[in-house]
């Protein structure tokens, strides 16, 4: 029951059926699956194998998802990177989960030459775009590869408990932790969410609008796969709302997943009221809460549509509660129930069950959760005390068991769904010549919920750093979404008696002198 059995089941029953649609380009099932065979041959001829992993660092590409087929067709493990990270990230990844080859699209070799030497094993790899890339001279081109390569048989059965996936998240130390999900954890997780939305059959086209390195645009792979629909893989770069509506219309796009602000961005479209849109029959959104305002233009905008709200992360596969239809007014601000085969609890510090109305972590335990973090035995003890996924997330239950996010354990912002850990950045700019101390927090943002701000204290002897000094600074470093646009100098960051920064009082002192 992995991704790519039912790929290789769809091009025996419907091979001319529309698998993937990107760039005004089709390709059916049949030649979706011929590719990931192509593939995996080509693993194959290079040595590799069950259990070795494959990166991929591309924009939204169709190359991606077959890396994914072609991984699980052999039992490699595919490791998606983020394409905003700058060459130190991309190199700690490549290194920490032991790559040993890379595919990269064109748009993305200058990185990826700048973090190959560093990273270790890779053996080879492939570019896709353009002819071989001057700074990659030793990777083949993906394209001219594959077409020298003859067709396999789908073969090689794959155990459905090994790993599928190593899918980084930002760590709370400063570090990415590579969660790794099995074949099981991505097919319990879609079947649930399809028995759970009810009616799967009137969701046959899904946009994959967010980036595919990221599990939310896995999700749109998972579903349409498994139902043997068709994805259409939306651009990756800035968000164009007005593009979104356009592929809406002209694909006849079904279901689609965005983060609240671009739903906001999309309702707010010049003429969108005129566009036929009836295909779309399932809005889902996550990453932030949905205002009521939202909600409302939502159904007005797309009356035939079902809203429903996801929360998760990524080591749950990722979504662990839903909140569906009527219920996403009813219940503003929840974040739903528990998803099928996702056990739930509400504890305290010491693993006891909280009253209801009281305020506890949310732990997970169930067939969706990750085996573990890749090589961090430390991070896993930590995660799985107790034998339950601790989540870091502090949530109440109301009277009908109704779940609503009430804090995070975990030090994060969260950024156009995106998120930031504060201890990252705070390392990053630590290191700056001029920093003594420095606290990051995340702030109310018009645009994308929260951006990252930095609090620093100027170390005696130093010139004291300007925004764009420390913004310089964190994009040689970081991904830019990371990297804060303003800073706020101090003399010293509040403290409790046990030296920790006051975060909470440290932003309302932010705010207050930014009124």
């Amino acid at each position: 029951m992995t991704l790519s059995d039912q790929v290789a089941r769809h091009a025996r029953r419907t091979p001319d059926a529309t698998a993937i649609r990107h760039d005004d380009t089709g390709t059916s099932y049949r030649d979706l699956d011929q590719q990931a065979g192509r593939l995996a041959r080509v693993f194959g001829e290079r040595g590799i194998g069950a259990g070795d992993r494959v990166a991929v660092l591309a924009h939204n590409h169709p190359v991606i998802v077959v890396t994914l087929l072609a991984c699980t067709r052999i039992g490699a493990i595919a490791v998606p990177l983020n394409f905003r990270c700058v060459a130190a990230e991309i190199e700690y990844m490549l290194s920490d989960c032991g790559a040993v080859f890379l595919i990269v699209d064109a748009e993305c070799t200058s990185v990826a030459a700048a973090a190959l030497p560093g990273a270790g094993g890779i053996r080879g790899g492939l570019v896709v775009g353009g002819a071989r890339a001057t700074s990659l001279p030793q990777f083949d081109n993906y394209a001219v590869t594959l077409a020298a390569t003859a067709d396999v048989a789908h073969e090689s059965p794959v155990d459905e408990r090994s790993p599928a996936l190593i899918m980084y998240t930002s760590g709370t130390t400063g570090r990415p932790k590579g969660a790794v999900l099995s074949h099981l954890n991505l097919f319990v997780q879609v079947t649930s969410r399809i028995a759970h939305s009810g009616t799967p059959t009137t969701c046959r086209v899904w946009l994959a609008a967010t980036p595919l390195f990221h599990i939310g645009g896995i999700s749109a792979v998972l579903h349409s796969v498994y139902l043997g629909g068709t994805l259409v893989i939306g651009g990756s770069r800035e968000f164009d709302p007005a593009a979104i509506v356009d592929m809406f219309e002209r694909e006849k796009v079904s279901s689609c997943f965005l983060v609240p602000q671009q739903w906001q961005a999309v309702c707010a479209v010049p003429g969108i009221a005129e566009r036929d849109l009836s295909a779309l029959t399932a809005i889902a959104w996550g990453g932030a809460p949905a205002s009521t305002t939202l909600l409302r233009t939502l159904i007005d905008t797309f009356p035939g549509a079902e809203l429903s709200t996801s929360f998760g992360q990524t080591e749950c596969s990722p979504v662990t509660t839903v909140l569906r239809g009527a219920d996403a007014t009813r219940k503003i601000g929840s974040i739903g129930t528990p998803l099928l085969n996702v056990e739930v609890r509400v504890v305290d510090a010491d693993m006891n069950d909280v009253p209801q109305g009281m305020v506890g972590e949310i732990v997970y335990r169930g067939p969706t959760v990750m085996s573990g973090y890749w090589n961090n035995p430390e991070e896993n003890a930590a995660a799985f005390r107790g034998g339950w996924f601790h989540s870091g997330d502090l949530v109440r239950e109301d009277e009908d068991g109704y779940l609503f996010l009430v804090d995070r354990l975990k030090d994060m912002i969260i950024s156009g769904g995106e998120n930031i850990y504060c201890a990252e950045v705070e390392n990053t700019i630590a290191a700056h010549p001029a920093v003594a101390e420095v606290a990051v927090i995340g702030l109310p943002d018009s645009r994308w919920g929260e951006v990252p701000h930095a609090v620093i204290v100027t170390r005696p002897d130093a010139v004291a750093p300007s925004d764009a000094d420390i913004e310089q600074w964190c994009r040689a470093h970081l991904a830019a979404y990371k990297c804060p646009r303003n800073i706020t100098l101090t003399s010293e960051l509040p403290r409790n008696a046990g030296g920790k920064v006051i975060k909470a009082e440290l932003r309302e002192r932010v705010q207050s002198d930014n009124k």
